[in-house]
């Protein structure tokens, strides 16, 4: 019989790495920018006076706003790297309370032993649960992790100082948390949690990197937190040309008659911050650029809510839980914090 030449499979083209394929997009976007400026710094005549000063307000605030919160989400990004890839995430199982009280609590506090934003708890949540984390404990911690840390503790002391803004946003968000994370005790696990992926499949940094040297381990979670980084900044630019948009271009007035409503302006705060999706690691700097406008309540609704529930965080949910339950999660913190921070704008006058 002849024999049957087999010719080399035709080599598929290599997939570009996300972070070149958006280093790339950020670079176009970039550069879309410099000329644009470029060309508003050469012909200023064609563009009406009134414009090209509000303009430069737009770019003022903008650079206030961003600069000042870069360093911040650098910061989450390196310690979410560093415990992704430093710490077993199944070790704290054993050290979570029996009884339904104190382990919500205690749920509600984990954010200061795994620091972490909004997009990394979820994640995180998911390997704890795999490792037998109770469901309760794993939903106060979900829904707390993003502000009880202490790198949201920082970024909020800068930016309003100590007052009923800082203490009011921890406070009521381990409120929230535990009370939550309490409801679900109730609820058989596997009602709650979807079917536990395979194990197989689940890519756990800290056993990869068990056998490497420290040297490669380190450089390993600076490659993490590089991903985070430029993960989670496209969000913090849109937040903060959005911010700088609405305080150029929007009436003072306007703005004022809407944000001072004990209602409206809490309505419009949560809505904006499950819209924007900030990091909880510089949200605080976008509210500051509210405070003149809106009422306090509504600058509480806005840290309190955002952090826990917003576009991107609510579909990674479905991830981990049941469609039904994803529901609640929505819910539950949405109306507790509605309650909290109207009955602030109605009777603390804060």
């Amino acid at each position: 019989m002849a024999q049957i030449e087999e010719k080399p499979a035709a080599s598929l083209p290599k997939e570009e790495p996300k972070t070149a394929v958006s280093a790339r997009n950020y670079g176009r976007l970039l550069g879309f920018i410099l000329v644009l400026l470029l060309l508003i710094g050469l012909f200023p005549n064609l563009i009406p006076t009134n414009l090209t000063e509000k303009f430069q307000t737009f770019v003022t605030i903008f650079l206030g706003i961003f600069i000042e919160a870069v360093p911040f989400l650098l910061a989450g990004s390196l310690v979410s790297g560093l415990i992704d890839v430093f710490v077993d995430k199944g070790s704290l199982a054993r050290f979570v309370p029996q009884r339904a009280v104190p382990a919500a609590f205690v749920g509600a506090m984990l954010g200061f032993a795994f620091p972490v934003c909004e997009c990394g708890v979820v994640p995180v949540t998911r390997r704890l649960y795999q490792k037998g984390l109770p469901v309760s404990v794993g939903i106060a911690f979900l829904l707390s992790a993003p502000v009880i840390n202490p790198v949201v503790l920082v970024s909020t002391y800068v930016a309003f100082g100590w007052g009923p803004v800082l203490v009011g946003r921890f406070a009521f968000s381990i409120l929230i948390a535990f009370t939550v994370g309490l409801i679900f005790q109730f609820a058989p696990p596997q009602e709650i949690i979807l079917p536990q992926a395979d194990e197989g499949h689940a890519h756990d940094h800290f056993a990869m990197g068990v056998g490497n040297g420290r040297i490669q381990r380190f450089w390993q979670a600076f490659t993490i937190a590089g991903d985070d980084f430029i993960d989670m900044v496209r969000y913090l630019i849109i937040g903060s040309m959005l911010a700088a948009t609405m305080q150029t271009f929007v009436p003072q007035a306007t703005l004022i008659a809407f944000g001072s409503g004990p209602v409206t302006s809490v309505v419009a705060m949560m809505v904006l911050a499950f819209v924007l999706s900030i990091c909880s690691t510089v949200d605080a700097f976008l509210a500051l650029s509210f405070v003149n406008t809106f009422t306090t309540g509504s600058i509480l609704s806005f840290l309190v809510f955002g952090p826990m529930v917003d576009i991107k965080s609510a579909l990674m949910f479905l991830g981990v839980f049941r469609r039904r339950v994803v529901l609640y999660l929505i819910l539950l913190p949405l109306l507790l914090t509605m309650l909290i921070t109207v009955f602030i704008n109605l009777n603390l006058g804060w």
